[in-house]
C-alpha cells in the first residue's frame, strides 16, 4: 500500500467518527428536547360545547377596545384567522355578507388576527372592505386561552356566554350563515 493511501485511512476514520458523534449528539438532543417538553407541558384544558367562552379585551384597528363579555345577550362568531391563511382569505367576503344580514338581528362577528402587523392586517381590511370589527391577538394570549390550532378557526359563542360550537378549517358562505342561524338570539 502506497504511503499517500495509508496517510489518507486515519483521516477518514476520524472524519467518520465526527460525523457519527455529530449525528448522535442531534439525536440526543431531540430526544431531551422531546422528554422536556412532555414533562414541562401545562395542563391544557381543552375548551368543549357548553363550556364558558374565556373573556378577553382587544383592540380593533381603530383603537376600539372589544371585551368578549360586552357582547352578552348577542351570539358571538368568533373567527381566528392570519393573513398568509388562504382558507381564512376565502372565507372572509362571505363572513361580511353574512354579518351584514345578521348584524341587526343580534350576532356580532369578531376576527381575531394571530400576532399580524397592524399594517397587514389593516391592508387585508382595506382590500376586502370588511364592515366587522377585527382585532388583533399581539401576544397570542387569546388563541392560547382558546387553545387555536390550526387557522381558521371560528368558535359560535352563544348569547349567555358559551360555547355553542367550534368550527375548524374554511366555511362555505351557506355554513356561515347556518352557524349565524344557530347563534341567533331567540
Amino acid at each position: 500500500m502506497s504511503e499517500d493511501k495509508k496517510a489518507k485511512k486515519p483521516i477518514k476514520k476520524r472524519n467518520r467518527a465526527i460525523m457519527r458523534s455529530a449525528i448522535l449528539a442531534l439525536l440526543v438532543f431531540a430526544i431531551g428536547y422531546t422528554i422536556y417538553n412532555s414533562v414541562t407541558a401545562e395542563d391544557v384544558e381543552f375548551l368543549r360545547t357548553g363550556d364558558k367562552a374565556p373573556d378577553f379585551v382587544l383592540k380593533d384597528m381603530e383603537g376600539n377596545q372589544h371585551k368578549l363579555s360586552d357582547y352578552k345577550g348577542q351570539g358571538v362568531f368568533l373567527n381566528f384567522w392570519g393573513t398568509w391563511c388562504e382558507p381564512c382569505v376565502e372565507e372572509m367576503p362571505a363572513m361580511d355578507r353574512q354579518y351584514k344580514e345578521f348584524e341587526e338581528q343580534g350576532v356580532q362577528v369578531l376576527a381575531v388576527n394571530i400576532a399580524q402587523s397592524d399594517f397587514e392586517v389593516q391592508s387585508f381590511v382595506d382590500r376586502f372592505k370588511l364592515s366587522f370589527p377585527v382585532v388583533i391577538d399581539k401576544s397570542k394570549s387569546v388563541m392560547t386561552a382558546y387553545n387555536i390550532r390550526p387557522l381558521p378557526t371560528t368558535i359560535l359563542v352563544n348569547p349567555e356566554g358559551e360555547i355553542e360550537r367550534i368550527v375548524t378549517g374554511e366555511m362555505s358562505e351557506q355554513d356561515i350563515k347556518g352557524f349565524m342561524e344557530e347563534i341567533r338570539p331567540q
